[in-house]
């Protein structure tokens, strides 16, 4: 089963390549339909054939860089499990062929009862600084890939992290605005993949639950945590009724099916150690240099 994901999802990543990540395009192909993507160079009718033929070298680049920042995040999980002799799936991916980015991301299942608060700490951790290791390359290709003298069109923009903000701000020409966010015509296969990992990271690592912060927190806090994670939970909601962010919905449900506290490990009373405490702390920044809360916007 893991790998017939890993492979369905390969494909579907490639798909939403093609469609050079429409929000639209899939869906209309489904629904049996034409989509309208004109300002990005297609016409209604254009067949996947031409797709595949025009878009096909960029779906590549993009389909095998995302790929491997997702395989290297859930390595990282999985060899620290079998470093500490914890039980654990395989990676498991998941393809969504109807999604601009062509995937959810992917998982491993693991028995978190039978580590203790070390283990946990470091197996939640170990994910999200393997991604970044293949992730933060991959955008420095894409920024310098950029071409921020193209007209902006498309049907979004891409919210940039504040990480990624401060990088491409060091890069914008003379004369031209820039608003925090990058328009679909200025999108290339290296920061979209990019850009997607760091969502990924930066979504992972928040506080809450049994997401990679959900065990930082913990190895930091012990079961003090769980304020935190009822803390965050609370401004969660606040922020997507407020913004109006209602997208975010799904991922909350999700948390509050979890539960927003995380459970004992098999001894609670292990220490980290200075080192890993600092560690800790230091990678509690990650969700706010990496996750970029708006994710598509329209074009300022």
């Amino acid at each position: 089963m893991p790998l017939i994901l890993f492979g369905l999802t390969c494909l579907s990543v490639f798909w939403a390549g093609i469609w050079r990540w429409s929000p639209v395009g899939p869906i209309m192909f489904f629904l049996g339909g034409s989509s309208d993507l004109s300002g990005m160079g297609f016409d209604n009718d254009l067949q996947v054939r031409r797709l595949v033929l025009h878009n096909g070298a960029d779906a590549l680049v993009y389909m095998f860089v995302l790929l491997l920042i997702l395989l290297t995040h859930e390595m990282g999980h999985f060899l620290m499990s079998v470093r500490y002799r914890v039980a654990a799936s395989w990676p498991f991916f998941l393809p969504l062929p109807i999604s601009p980015i062509g995937t959810l991301g992917a998982v491993i299942g693991m028995d978190g009862r039978s580590a203790d608060r070390k283990q946990i700490f470091d197996i939640g951790l170990a994910g999200p600084l393997a991604g970044l290791v293949i992730a933060v390359p991959a955008i420095w290709i894409g920024i310098q890939k950029l071409d921020l003298t193209v007209a902006a069109a498309g049907p979004y923009a891409l919210d940039l992290p504040l990480a990624l903000r401060w990088a491409v701000a060091s890069r914008v020409p003379a004369g031209v605005e820039f608003h925090g966010t990058l328009p679909h015509s200025q999108l290339n296969p290296y920061f979209m993949a990019g850009w997607v990992g760091m969502l990924v990271t930066g979504l992972n690592m928040l506080p809450i639950s049994q997401l990679d912060g959900g065990h930082v927190i913990y190895g930091l806090f012990g079961r003090r945590s769980r304020w935190i994670a009822r803390a965050f939970l609370l401004t969660a909601i606040l922020y997507i009724v407020l913004a109006g962010q209602y997208s975010w919905s799904i991922m909350l449900l999700l948390i509050l099916f979890m539960g927003p506290d995380h459970p004992p490990t098999r001894d609670d009373t292990v220490k980290l150690g200075w080192p890993r405490t600092i560690l800790g702390w230091m990678s509690l920044a990650i969700p706010v240099l990496c996750f970029p809360p708006r994710v598509f916007v329209d074009l300022p």
